[in-house]
């Protein structure tokens, strides 16, 4: 279920609109990552994490922490 669904005035004006919670999450994701471009530090780290090649699997992590 992706279709929005509009909520009108008694005199037929869009007031409201109903999203899907998978769209709305998105959106929210969609406007953190912009917000956090803005910042010339954070876009560094950012493309810096996205092109990193190195790291240990979530199950290394755990053992290492002990969880």
């Amino acid at each position: 279920m992706n279709e929005l669904q509009y909520i009108f005035s008694a005199s037929g004006e869009p007031v409201s609109v109903i999203v899907p919670l998978a769209v709305w999450r998105e959106i929210e994701s969609e406007r953190e990552t912009d917000y956090l471009l803005q910042s010339e530090t954070m876009k560094h780290r950012l493309l810096e994490a996205l092109n990193r090649q190195d790291g240990i699997s979530c199950e290394e992590a755990r053992a290492k922490l002990g969880i």
